[in-house]
C-alpha cells in the first residue's frame, strides 16, 4: 500500500445522508447501508460557483474508471435562494451532465453533519462506513486518485469491498434544437449564432430565433479543431463578432469561449470551421510555475496565447479603446486581454470577492458577462457578488455600480447602492449609456441607469424591465421590427433554463420598481469564545508532493472580517496558516473570511523539473461569540 500524505482523520462513522431528496436515481432514496462495501466520495456543491463544476470535471474521469467499486454523492447545499429551488437544481444536474447521485439537501442538514464550511468540500467514506479523509477547494484530483486506489487495494485484501453496479440510474434523454444556451450574438447577415453549451457546440438561428440554420460542432463533448461536423466543444458560453477589419487577419469571424475546455475559439462563417486561439486545453492554476510554455512576462501569466493555461473564460468582447477582447476569466476571478496573438492579465488578484481600485489589486467573483458602452468602459457581470460592475479600459481601474458582496444579493429595484440582484450571468450595454443585465437567478432582465454628473456615484437607478424568465444568461440588443429611424429597440433574452430564445420589447420610460427584498446566504453558525480564538488552516501536500519554499515562504493567510468590528486582533496578511484572533463580544457575530495558499511540489529528487501547485482556498465562515464555546477554528486545505 503506498504511503498517504492525505490527513487521515480518525476513524469516525459517516454521518447518515439526510435532505429533500434524490435525484439519479430512479426516484429512490440512499442511505449509507446502501453503499456500505464501495468507497464514497462525498461532494458537497451548488451549481453557481465555478470551483464547484471544476470538481465535477476532475471527477468524471475518475469515477468512470472506478465505477464498480466508487460512488461519487453530489450534496448540493445553495448558496442562492434560487438554487434551493428543486427544479433549478434538477436542471442544473442535467445542464452539467452529473452522472452520479445529488442529494437535495437546501436546509444544509449534511452539510453541517460533515462541517463542510466552504464550496467545494470532499469527504472521503470507506467501504466499512468511515470517513478517512476531507478536504475544500479543487484541484485534489491526483491525491483522490491515490486515496482511492489505496482504500480499494486495503478491502480488497481485508474482504469489505463489494464491486458492481452503484444507484446512479441516468434520466432519460431530453431532445430540443436548443439545451441549455448560454449566450448569442447576432451576426450581419441577420441571424443569430448562439452557444447551444447543453449540446457542446454552436447554433445559427433564423432571425426568428426559432429556425435552425445549421449547427457548428459535433454535439459531443471534446477539444477537436476542423469543419461543422467534426469541431468539439465543451459547455461553450461566451460570443463576440471580430470587428471587420480584422477578420481578414485573423482567419475567423467569431470568438468562443469555450468554457470547459479553458480555451478560446475562432470560427469562420463561410465553411463553419473552427479553430483553436488561444489556451492549451488544460486549467490555469494560480501560482503554478508551468502556466505558460517556456516561461512568462509579467506576473507569470501573460504569453502567446496558444501556450498560456486559461481558467474556465466565460463571456469575450472587444474594446475599441484595448484594441483587443476583453475575456471574463471566471475560474480564477480575473479580467484578461486577447489581441489576437497574446493574451495578457489585466485586472483582479485571482482573489474571490468585491473590492474595487486598480485593476491589479481588485478583486472580482465569476465575472461572466461583458459589454463595452459607448464611451468604451467595460461593463461586467459579477455573478458570485451578484453585481455589475466596470472596468475603464484607459486607466485600468474597476468599480461597482450595483452589488454589495458574496453573500449579499435579493431583488430590490430602487437607488443603485441599495439595489440587489441575484447571480447576474449577462449584461448588455445600450446607446444611450444606461446597461441591461441579465438577472440569472431573479429570473429578471433589469436595467441600470447611472447617475447624472453632479450625483454622487451611489445615485443611480436600478428596475426591473422583464420577469418570470427562466435563467436569463445572455442579451441581444436589436432594432425593433418596423421601428425604422424611432431607434426603439428589443432585446433576445437566451432563456437557459427554457432552452430558447425570448424577444422582449424594452419599456418606453425606466420600467418596474420591485422591491423581493434583500438576502444574505444563510449557512451554519460556528459558535466561537470571546477573547482568543487560535485559527488553523491545516494542509498536507499531496501524495508524492512536499512544501516549495524554494523561492520564499510557501504559505500565506490572509484574514478580515464582516463587520471589520468583529475582529480585534488577527486580521491582515502573514506567511503562517496558524493565527490568533480576538473577537468582540459586544459586536457578537459576523462573517470571518479567510484565504490561504500553500505552495508544494513532487517531493522526488530525482525529478529534475518538479510539478509545482499553489493549493489555495478561500472561506466565509459565519459564527457567533458564544461564552464557554470553543477556542479553536479548524480549516482544511489539503493538496
Amino acid at each position: 500500500m503506498h504511503e498517504q500524505n492525505t490527513v487521515r482523520l480518525p476513524r469516525v462513522r459517516a454521518s447518515e445522508l439526510v435532505g429533500r431528496g434524490w435525484l439519479n436515481t430512479g426516484g429512490k432514496d440512499v442511505t449509507l447501508a446502501d453503499l456500505r462495501g464501495k468507497v464514497v466520495v462525498l461532494d458537497f456543491w451548488t451549481f453557481c460557483c465555478v470551483n464547484c463544476l471544476h470538481v465535477l470535471d476532475e471527477l468524471r474521469e475518475l469515477e468512470e474508471q472506478h465505477r464498480d467499486v466508487l460512488v461519487v454523492v453530489g450534496v448540493h447545499s445553495p448558496k442562492f435562494v434560487h438554487e434551493a429551488d428543486p427544479v433549478a437544481l434538477a436542471a442544473a444536474v442535467e445542464r452539467y451532465e452529473v452522472h452520479h447521485p445529488v442529494l437535495d439537501d437546501p436546509q444544509l442538514v449534511t452539510w453541517s453533519a460533515y462541517t463542510a464550511r466552504a464550496w467545494p468540500t470532499l469527504v472521503v467514506i470507506d467501504p466499512e462506513g468511515y470517513v478517512v479523509a476531507q478536504m475544500a477547494g479543487e484541484g485534489h484530483r491526483h491525491n483522490l486518485e491515490v486515496l482511492v486506489r489505496d482504500l480499494v487495494a486495503e478491502h480488497d485484501a481485508k474482504g469489505t469491498l463489494h464491486r458492481g453496479h452503484g444507484p446512479y440510474v441516468p434520466p432519460a434523454p431530453v431532445a430540443g434544437t436548443l439545451r441549455f444556451p448560454a449566450k448569442a450574438v447576432a451576426l450581419p447577415g441577420g441571424t443569430l449564432l448562439v452557444a447551444d453549451a447543453g449540446h457542446h457546440g454552436l447554433a445559427e438561428l433564423a432571425a426568428d430565433g426559432e429556425t435552425l440554420v445549421r449547427r457548428i460542432g459535433s454535439g459531443e463533448r471534446g477539444f477537436v479543431d476542423g469543419g461543422p461536423d467534426e469541431a468539439r466543444f465543451s459547455e461553450p458560453n461566451g460570443l463576440a463578432l471580430v470587428p471587420d477589419g480584422l477578420r481578414a487577419t485573423l482567419g475567423y469571424d467569431v470568438l468562443v469561449a469555450d468554457t470547459v475546455n479553458h480555451a478560446l475559439r475562432g470560427v469562420r462563417l463561410s465553411d463553419g470551421s473552427v479553430t483553436t486561439v488561444a489556451g492549451t486545453g488544460e486549467q490555469l492554476m494560480v501560482g503554478a510555475a508551468d502556466n505558460v510554455r517556456g516561461g512568462g512576462t509579467g506576473a507569470g501569466y501573460d504569453g502567446p496565447a496558444r501556450d498560456v493555461r486559461l481558467s474556465s473564460p466565460w463571456d469575450v468582447a472587444w474594446s475599441p479603446v484595448l484594441g483587443a477582447f476583453v475575456v471574463a476569466m471566471a475560474g480564477n476571478h480575473t479580467l484578461w486581454t486577447f489581441d489576437g496573438t497574446d493574451v495578457r492579465h489585466v485586472a483582479g488578484t485571482m482573489n474571490e470577492g468585491l473590492l474595487d481600485g486598480p485593476g491589479e489589486g481588485a478583486w472580482f467573483a465569476q465575472p461572466s458577462g461583458l459589454s463595452v458602452g459607448p464611451d468604451g468602459r467595460v461593463w461586467v457581470a459579477d455573478s458570485e457578488t451578484s453585481a455589475l460592475r466596470w472596468l475603464d479600459p484607459a486607466d485600468g481601474t474597476v468599480g461597482t455600480a450595483v452589488g454589495e458582496g458574496l453573500f449579499d444579493f435579493g431583488h430590490r429595484d430602487g437607488r443603485a447602492d441599495e439595489a440587489r440582484m441575484q447571480h447576474p450571468l449577462g449584461v448588455a450595454a445600450l446607446p444611450d449609456g444606461s446597461v441591461l443585465v441579465a438577472d440569472t437567478y431573479n429570473g429578471a432582465v433589469r436595467r441600470y441607469v447611472p447617475p447624472a454628473a453632479d450625483e454622487p456615484a451611489g445615485a443611480g437607478e436600478v428596475t426591473t424591465v422583464a420577469s418570470d424568465l427562466a435563467e436569463p444568461s445572455g442579451l441581444v440588443v436589436v432594432a425593433r421590427d418596423g421601428a425604422g429611424s424611432s431607434g426603439a429597440l428589443d432585446v433576445l433574452v437566451v432563456e437557459s433554463a427554457a432552452h430558447r430564445i425570448t424577444r422582449v420589447t424594452l419599456p418606453a420610460g425606466a420600467g418596474q420598481v420591485v422591491d423581493g427584498g434583500a438576502h444574505r446566504t444563510q449557512r451554519p453558525v460556528t459558535d466561537l469564545a470571546a477573547g482568543e480564538v487560535r485559527l488553523d488552516v491545516v494542509f498536507t501536500p499531496a501524495a508524492g508532493q512536499k512544501y516549495d519554499d524554494r523561492y520564499g515562504p510557501s504559505t500565506r493567510l490572509q484574514v478580515s472580517s464582516t463587520p471589520p468590528g468583529l475582529l480585534l486582533d488577527g486580521a491582515g496578511d502573514d506567511v503562517p496558516l496558524t493565527r490568533t484572533l480576538r473577537l468582540d463580544p459586544a459586536v457578537g457575530e459576523g462573517v470571518l473570511h479567510v484565504t490561504a495558499h500553500a505552495a508544494s511540489c513532487d517531493a522526488d529528487p530525482a525529478v529534475e523539473y518538479p510539478a509545482c501547485h499553489l493549493n489555495a482556498q478561500d472561506w466565509g465562515v459565519p459564527v457567533r461569540v458564544v461564552d464557554g464555546a470553543p477556542a479553536t477554528l479548524t480549516l482544511p486545505l489539503h493538496g
